[in-house]
């Protein structure tokens, strides 16, 4: 490996407080984003969609559980998608894996739920393999994950209501859905990063393809000890 200079903790303290400099800029520049996205245009919904879920059949009104916003990830665990029936995508896993407690959100009047094409039966039976129990879960049964750009690729839907009007406020879905994975943001912190290809890292890192490396939880091997580095 091509590694950076070995200096003093002096040096390295300079260096580290130049970095954080930009950091910080960052950080108001994320800030100054976000205050844009709490003044973009709300879309009115006016179709009356319809998921099943643990209680039956339920209408989207229904998934915001009576709070004032709603956060809605389209998931591909279902039918067709990699390694079903035991698993589903292996990326829309790793998003789950990141679930965390909900309370949190609760406290802040927003409703976090997961939807995918698969039956109650079968999404019950991958929460409680994969340890997602905690993670409220939809069917999809009509045109909505088409309606929302959510059809061919996951995303997450932001909505509010108003009384019983209901309304979309934002979207995001690719590369902008990596917040959701502390595991990425983990590794950025560390000399390595991600150790994919795409990374402009000094010459001689240890580097594979993206996506190739992610696995489900409950298949990882003995890599997972450093045994194999």
């Amino acid at each position: 490996m091509n590694t950076p200079p070995i200096v003093d903790a002096q040096e390295w303290n300079a260096a580290h407080q130049q970095l954080r400099a930009e950091e910080k800029e960052l950080t108001r520049a994320r800030d100054a984003l976000a205050a844009k996205r709490r003044r973009m245009p709300w879309q009115a919904v006016e179709k009356d969609y319809r998921f099943e879920g643990p209680d039956g059949s339920a209408s989207l009104l229904d998934l915001f559980a009576g709070r004032r916003q709603l956060l809605l990830y389209r998931a591909f665990i279902e039918p067709d998608v990699d390694d079903w029936p035991e698993h589903g995508c292996v990326g829309c896993s790793l998003m789950a894996d990141h679930v965390p407690n909900l309370a949190h959100l609760n406290a802040r009047n927003t409703t976090l739920v997961y939807a995918s094409r698969a039956p109650q039966r079968e999404l019950r039976r991958i929460q409680a393999r994969m340890g997602w129990e905690h993670i409220p879960w939809y069917t999809i049964t009509d045109s909505v994950d088409a309606d929302f750009g959510v059809d061919e690729w996951h995303g997450t839907n932001a909505f509010i209501r108003d009384g019983d009007r209901v309304f979309r406020t934002y979207f995001i879905s690719d590369r902008g859905d990596e917040w959701a994975v502390n595991t990425w943001t983990y590794l950025d912190l560390t000399a390595l990063g991600r150790q994919e290809e795409w990374e402009d890292s000094p010459e001689g890192y240890p580097q594979t393809p993206p996506y190739v490396w992610w696995k489900w939880h409950d298949t990882y091997g003995d890599e997972t000890s450093g045994e194999n580095s």
